[in-house]
């Protein structure tokens, strides 16, 4: 029974040295190619998916008059970018499409973030000029995503996921962006990731 215990205790060792040695495996889940896009930010600035292109990406879909999941989604992420600035991880970005573009001019958005504590408002992209039933197809062929008006309210339906988009423009992972944000593995695949990428 000794002897069980000190091997576990040199595996648990030996694991958290390798950790600590940057050794981390990032493994996808996820394998859907961003479908190629232009649309406008909070700057008034075109953003194509080639603007993104040899970069790590965190994506999001959200509204700025959603009365549910969206403040929490946001706040989460301005967490999740606090802990990369922490970790000195600077190759990355933060894109969040709009799922009412309608209401989301690039004032709006820019507005919007303004309420938020962002240690860095130069990585996020704020996206919007679209129509509705182009974000609606967007989310499902380029994150396998739903978003949809709902018909008895002025709400949009969508999920609170975070994905995570590689330096290719591929989705390869996603997490959950509104209770139980998994801060620390996403900083640690986004590390790996970058790390891959260059």
């Amino acid at each position: 029974m000794k002897k069980k215990s000190i091997v576990l205790i040199l595996i648990l060792l030996i694991s958290s040295i390798l950790t600590a040695c940057g050794s981390y495996k990032f493994e996808p889940s996820l394998n859907i190619e961003v479908q190629d896009f232009s649309m406008t930010n909070q700057q008034n600035e075109q953003v194509r998916l080639d603007d993104l292109k040899g970069k790590t990406w965190l994506a999001m879909f959200i509204f700025t008059n959603c009365t549910t999941v969206c403040p929490p989604m946001t706040f989460n992420m301005t967490e999740v970018q606090q802990a990369l600035e922490d970790k000195n991880v600077e190759d990355y970005e933060i894109v969040a499409f709009s799922v009412d573009p309608e209401v989301d001019k690039p004032e709006v958005l820019a507005d919007y973030l303004s309420k938020y504590n962002v240690v860095d408002q130069s990585k996020w992209q704020l996206l919007t000029g679209y129509e509705q039933k182009f974000i609606e197809q967007f989310a499902r062929q380029s994150f396998n995503s739903v978003v949809r008006n709902d018909p008895n309210s002025d709400q949009v339906i969508h999920m609170s996921r975070y994905y995570l988009v590689n330096a290719d423009g591929t989705v390869v992972k996603d997490y959950d962006g509104a209770t139980e944000v998994p801060v620390e593995t996403i900083v640690a695949d986004m590390k790996a990731l970058i790390k891959e990428s260059k």
